[in-house]
């Protein structure tokens, strides 16, 4: 059987209860995938050893069930497959693309204090990989040291001087594409994984988009900023690229989008109160764009 054409997917984090707008980017990439008869996969991203609860899984699984969404089997929970991450760094590490920084976060925040905005909507860090000696570093690690395995944007630059790097991102739910190219100085050195977590959200995210053969992404706008981050590693990793698509954000009746952190109503409590998914459905349509 031949792989699908199409193949979406929802990847929540068990950090906290669903709401408007998790259900609102669920919608999207489980419609589009029926309406290109494709396969829609659910995918727990649980790598937050600090913030995943199990209750917060259980209650997504109860929520999109009860939204009437349906996803293949099994669902695929990051938390078990750390060793694949730490080989897809170990292959960065083996491109001399990554290296070891042992920055705390204070001087780190000293270090960005002047520099300017990139992609990832922060202030950029570059750091110099050849900093310290490998005698130097041997001795910190030897230490028990903390430190994080950062992208060297620098390295990447040179690495693809004469291959420009782009993603292609459909321009609505019906128009056609766009194509970004990737600008290396807009990425800066993004943190891949650190001593204590082998793996980031930006690394693993990648590594399973791939594995799972997912061919096009849905979600909102505000990862738009991640996408040449991701298209980069899926260059340095010989991974293949998807076509994005980055919706428009459900809002709050103060303007700012729906978040964990600024107490968006939560699915199971808008159900528990009396709400239908069909009445979900409307919500959600009456406040988002109809691109």
């Amino acid at each position: 059987m031949p792989p699908a054409a199409y193949v979406t997917r929802f990847a929540p984090s068990p950090t906290g209860f669903l709401h408007l707008g998790h259900a609102f980017s669920a919608f999207e990439a489980f419609e589009h995938a029926r309406a290109h008869d494709g396969r829609f996969l659910l995918r727990i991203e649980d790598i937050d050893q600090g913030r995943r609860r199990p209750r917060f899984e259980t209650a997504l699984l109860e929520d999109l069930d009860w939204l009437g969404l349906a996803w293949e089997s099994p669902v695929r929970r990051q938390s078990e497959h750390l060793q694949q991450y730490e080989s897809a760094l170990g292959r960065l590490i083996t491109r001399n693309v990554v290296y070891r920084c042992f920055r705390t976060r204070r001087e780190i925040m000293e270090a960005i204090a002047s520099a300017p905005h990139g992609g990832l909507g922060e202030p950029l860090y570059v750091g110099d990989p050849d900093e310290l000696s490998e005698d130097e570093i041997a001795a910190r690690v030897a230490a028990g040291e903390t430190f994080a395995w950062r992208l060297s944007s620098r390295a990447c630059a040179d690495l693809f001087a004469d291959r420009p790097l782009v993603f292609e991102e459909a321009l609505s739910a019906t128009a056609g594409l766009g194509t970004h190219r990737v600008r290396f100085e807009e990425i800066g050195d993004p943190v891949l994984a650190r001593k204590d977590a082998g793996t980031s959200y930006h690394l693993a995210c990648v590594h399973d988009d791939a594995l799972q053969g997912v061919t096009h992404i849905t979600r909102g706008e505000d990862l738009f900023a991640s996408t040449p981050l991701h298209r980069l590693l899926q260059a340095l990793l010989d991974l293949p690229t998807p076509v994005y698509r980055h919706h428009t954000l459900i809002l709050g009746a103060d303007g700012k989008r729906l978040s964990k952190r600024n107490g968006a109503p939560a699915l199971r409590d808008l159900r528990a109160a009396g709400e239908t998914p069909q009445q979900i459905r409307e919500r959600l349509c009456l406040n988002s764009s109809k691109d």
